[in-house]
């Protein structure tokens, strides 16, 4: 058979089986979701709406010339044109003359009665002006009632008695899980209330913005202008307030960050109450347990936050907590990181008496603390540490007396206090040289360091030093734990290899 007379009954053969599919499709009942999509949160949306509000402030600056600014090249008839020449003809116009400049975030009221807003504080820092615009137009000045920079977090009043305000609930953001949808409502880039839909990405995530890093990572898109308003859980509760976002260009990449509501509600009551955070005080300074630190103290993990010094003055400078302490858990809480300890001593009220559970010399035990006030203690802390390395213009010749793990170690006596710069509340054994190859060099010690305990026991010359480490080395010791005083008394622990 030729090929040319193949060919019209093998289409005919095609049109008749497709044709036959297609009835069979079409004989098929719509499926729901394809034909509804997912679920909808158009009803939640509609009710959230109202209680988020967009969040004006203009400042007063002193104007001046920016001619390496040029403004961006926008398509004929962009909706954004009139606000960049704007924007622009101020930055390269300027005579120098003051000037208002704006700026745009997010907010959600709280408290109806008595028109509580919360925001971030990033938000509204260094505004002379605050305004408030709500979803359905009207606009109300508001007065900052209580700001704290730690969580960037504001608390913003307006009068309730000019208009009907709509509240929302904060939640417990302790109880969302990664991979829970959440909600975000905001003003991305001044555009008014936009609604964003993602799940929680992560939880307690540490970005170095604060102390209190906890942050909920989630991918609901958040952009600039965001800042400040809610994320919400799929039953209408706050459960954070977006406050930062990763992005090389400005614009969601899926990263966004809010503050935990469990968090945040802690501050905001101080910040309504008092215009001010009140928050506990522990008075130690603290470092991270590193498996080198857990192995050279006989623990077991590396769990806890390591007492490295006692602010002097402050609550624990009685000796009921010791550097070289290991903190395991306090008032109830665990604490498996540094970063853990602040936080909950943050969340405790000043003056109260807590049970801090620690490991001293390997062994667990538990002690009774009152807390200070950290705002108090801070002013303590810093004015301990203000003189700083200030140096000394005597050349500083090491006095060696000895080596070992790396470094060469003296006598820490008038002469060598002198050429160093330390102070005179030091004591311990000098460090005058490290070998730049060694393992000590690695761990950051450098001359003019004073070793002041090895392994939890003070030593005060060379040879006790030496002993030591001889000692550790018997017992099957991998590391040595020496604390080390900087010039100018500040403690730090360091676990050196002794191979």
């Amino acid at each position: 058979m030729a090929i040319s007379s193949v060919l019209p009954d093998v289409r005919r053969t095609m049109f008749a089986m497709l044709a036959a599919a297609s009835l069979s499709v079409a004989a098929l009942p719509a499926s729901p979701a394809l034909a509804q999509g997912p679920e909808s949160v158009a009803d939640l949306a509609e009710g959230l709406l109202g209680s988020v509000v967009n969040i004006s402030t203009s400042q007063t600056v002193k104007g001046g010339n920016d001619p390496g600014v040029t403004p961006p090249e926008l398509p004929e008839g962009s909706p954004f044109q009139d606000f960049f020449d704007e924007y622009f003809k101020n930055r390269q116009g300027g005579d120098g003359r003051s000037q208002k400049v704006q700026s745009l975030g997010s907010g959600f009221v709280v408290d109806a009665e008595r028109g509580i807003i919360i925001t971030n504080n990033h938000v509204i820092a260094d505004a002379d002006e605050i305004e408030v615009n709500f979803s359905d137009g009207s606009k109300l000045k508001a007065t900052l009632k209580g700001k704290d920079v730690k969580t960037d977090i504001a608390v913003l009043e307006v009068d309730p008695k000019l208009k009907k305000l709509t509240a929302v609930k904060l939640g417990d953001s302790d109880k969302i899980r990664v991979g829970d949808w959440v909600m975000a409502i905001g003003n991305p880039f001044g555009l008014g209330g936009t609604v964003t839909v993602g799940i929680v990405s992560a939880r307690n995530r540490d970005i170095n913005s604060g102390p209190y890093d906890d942050f909920i990572q989630t991918d609901a898109a958040i952009n600039r202008g965001n800042s400040g308003g809610p994320l919400f859980n799929m039953t209408g509760e706050v459960v954070g307030i977006t406050t930062a976002i990763i992005s090389p260009s400005g614009g969601s990449i899926g990263i966004g960050f809010s503050i935990p509501s469990r968090l945040a509600s802690g501050v905001i009551d101080q910040l309504r109450e008092f215009g001010e955070t009140r928050r506990g005080w522990l008075g130690v300074r603290i470092q991270e347990v590193s498996d080198e630190i857990a192995e050279s103290l006989g623990m077991k993990s590396s769990n806890g936050a390591l007492v490295s010094g006692i602010i002097k003055g402050g609550p624990v400078d009685n000796g009921t907590i010791q550097p070289g302490d290991v903190i395991i858990r306090f008032d109830g809480r665990d604490i498996k990181h540094m970063n853990d300890l602040p936080r909950a001593v943050a969340d405790s009220p000043v003056g109260k008496a807590v049970d801090v559970v620690l490991v001293r010399d390997g062994v667990e035990q538990t002690v009774k603390v009152t807390l200070g006030r950290l705002e108090d203690g801070e002013k303590l802390a810093s004015a301990q540490t203000d003189g700083g390395d200030e140096g000394s213009d005597v050349e500083q010749a090491p006095v060696a007396s000895a080596k070992i793990l790396g470094m060469t170690i003296g006598e820490l006596d008038e002469k060598t206090r002198a050429q160093f710069g330390i102070s005179p509340d030091v004591s311990g054994v000098l460090v005058t040289e490290v070998d730049p190859n060694s393992s000590a060099a690695e761990k950051g010690v450098a001359p003019g360091d004073v070793i002041t305990e090895i392994a939890q026991e003070s030593v005060a010359t060379p040879k006790e030093v030496m002993d030591r480490v001889a000692t550790l080395k018997g017992q099957g010791r991998k590391s040595a734990l020496l604390m080390l005083a900087s010039k100018s008394g500040e403690l730090r622990f360091i676990p050196v290899p002794m191979n």
